[in-house]
């Protein structure tokens, strides 16, 4: 196994995981399998229970995990699924051996932090990296934080035992340029690598993360300063696209010296035709969509935070350089369009509502979804957006006043939203880790629907079942038959089965349904047969959708957009 250790400097928040990405894509053109494990020093099990303005979107995995948004980036760029066992968080490890310990599986010996915590560092990212040529792994937050210690020191002992041939460290660190001097200053650098040092490591690539390229007098002055070898120093900017960033790496040979620094030989020739005109296309489209983003966690104190949504961006992006399109997203806070109305929307080629949990800004989303039926405006709903589109036809359509979800109005007459039994079980134990119903679930399709259309045409359609046996229990349990499609979950929340019967009578198609060993038919997705597009999931498909690969329902949804007048 070779390993290469990505750790970052003086910031967090500079782009650790989109360089471990690119690194990963870069090895795969020249030939190699790849894999990455993001570690996240916080006692958290998980991100399931953090905000996310706290740290940003939530991954979700095919076996269910709830992941820090790196994840993300590596599915994108590598074009498979990772296992959520390539996830570290210190509360994992150290649950690992409270739990062994526990049950005497340490057979008596004093459980310290060193050796044991690192050792159990290690057994996973040896367990993540298995049948793999590269194991890359991501060290979350920056070098100085105490957090960060257990961690450095199990990639040193990696280094000891694997050999230092078949270890590489690269740094990534922010190079400001105040305003005040109007200069690169490479200083904060050094002394991250000083403090790299002093855990023993020191790093082969660095690479420099700032506003502008790095140039030759900022290069010369880290190498010979910091020691660091000629030419492994590289030029990181701020691109227009994250998917450029393995091309400015490779403009520098970044892949030919990361094998030589391993003792390799390239595999194969690198082809990049494919990725560098996507990327091309979403950097300088011909023509530009506008599309509203209706969410609410785009706030936190003065600034936004559309890392929250960072997957539905990217998604859009992926489809419309398949469209041939650009796609500017503008974020239109919920609580917005309660105060103003939604003459904020008439500008928009179409909305999305996206995922979300709570009251808040839901009466800005369920106008938002009436104006988007009512002006045949294209809409896509992502899992609370499907919800809140169910909440609107009820109420306008079918006529049942003050429809709404438990989650919100728990006394509403008209629950078309409730919580399943399981679920409401699990939430008077307050059990909130891990219990929603997580990752990729089956659901059988109905033939001439739009959502049948365009995952035929995407060839995401399931024929025999047999990876969705793999990955979900639910299916093997339940009664799922047919044209199936795997797509990811994250929610508590479901359309009551009791008024599935009366909303489709009035109009709305119930186009893809999931049923579970009980018999219970969960909706999966709904639409409007006469509107230009007007879609809706209970699913995510924003995590599966790849730049090469775009989700199905994001690419009917801009081809809509592009076509709307």
């Amino acid at each position: 196994m070779k390993l290469i250790v990505v750790v970052g400097g003086v910031i967090s928040g500079v782009g650790k995981g989109i360089a471990t990405a690119s690194i990963g894509k870069i090895l795969q053109q020249y030939g190699y399998s790849v894999t990455a494990v993001k570690i996240d020093p916080y006692i958290n099990f998980d991100a399931g229970t953090m905000r996310p303005t706290e740290h940003g979107e939530v991954w979700v995995t095919d076996d269910g995990g709830e992941i820090d948004q790196d994840l993300g980036n590596y599915e994108r760029f590598f074009g498979y699924e990772i296992p959520k066992k390539n996830n570290i968080t210190t509360g994992q490890v150290y649950r690992e051996l409270i739990d062994k310990e526990r049950s005497g599986g340490f057979l008596g010996q004093t459980v310290e932090v060193i050796p044991h915590v690192p050792n159990e560092i290690k057994r996973r990212i040896k367990e993540s990296g298995k049948d793999y040529d590269f194991v890359i792994v991501e060290i979350g937050g920056t070098l100085g934080e105490y957090q960060n210690l257990p961690y450095l020191f199990a990639a040193k002992s990696l280094e000891l035992e694997l050999g230092k041939e078949n270890v590489a460290y690269v740094l990534v660190s922010f190079l400001p340029i105040p305003h005040n001097i109007g200069e690169m200053k490479t200083k904060p650098t050094q002394l991250a690598i000083k403090l790299l040092n002093e855990a023993g490591i020191f790093p082969d690539f660095v690479l420099c993360r700032g506003r502008e390229r790095l140039d030759e007098v900022r290069r010369n002055k880290l190498e010979q300063n910091a020691n660091i070898a000629t030419g492994c120093v590289f030029s990181a900017p701020d691109v227009k696209s994250v998917y450029r960033v393995p091309l400015n790496f490779e403009a520098e040979k970044f892949g030919s010296k990361l094998l030589g620094r391993m003792n390799l030989e390239a595999k194969k020739q690198p082809d990049w035709n494919t990725w560098r005109k996507i990327t091309e296309t979403i950097e300088n489209p011909e023509k530009t969509l506008k599309i509203g983003m209706i969410g609410k966690y785009v706030d936190i104190g003065s600034f936004a935070l559309t890392d929250s949504y960072i997957s539905v961006n990217e998604s859009l992006k992926h489809a419309g350089a398949h469209v041939g399109v650009g796609v500017e997203i503008e974020w239109v806070d919920a609580k917005q369009i309660e105060k103003e109305g939604t003459d904020v929307l008439k500008d928009f080629n179409g909305i999305i509502v996206p995922g979300g949990f709570g009251g808040s800004g839901v009466e800005g989303k369920i106008a938002a979804v009436k104006y988007a039926r009512e002006n045949n405006l294209p809409f896509l709903g992502l899992c609370y957006g499907l919800q809140m589109a169910v909440i609107e036809y009820a109420r306008n359509v079918c006529n049942l006043g003050n429809a709404h979800t438990t989650e919100v109005e728990p006394k509403t007459p008209h629950p078309v939203i409730d919580i399943l039994p399981t679920q409401k079980a699990l939430m008077e134990k307050s059990e909130y880790g891990g219990t929603m119903r997580l990752g990729a679930y089956a659901a059988v399709l109905k033939e001439s629907t739009k959502v049948f259309d365009l995952y035929k045409k995407t060839g995401r359609l399931e024929k025999d079942g047999n990876k969705v046996i793999q990955i979900n229990e639910e299916f093997r349990l339940g009664k799922n038959t047919g044209t199936l499609v795997l797509e990811r979950h994250r929610h508590r929340y479901e359309v009551n089965p009791l008024y599935v019967e009366q909303l489709e009578k009035a109009g709305l198609v119930f186009g893809g349904f999931h049923t579970r060993h009980d018999g219970t038919n969960l909706m999966e997705f709904c639409e409007l047969p006469n509107h230009l597009f007007f879609v809706a999931t209970q699913a995510h498909p924003e995590f599966k959708s790849q730049p090469e690969d775009p989700s199905p329902l994001f690419l009917g949804f801009v081809e809509a957009a592009n076509s709307f007048k």
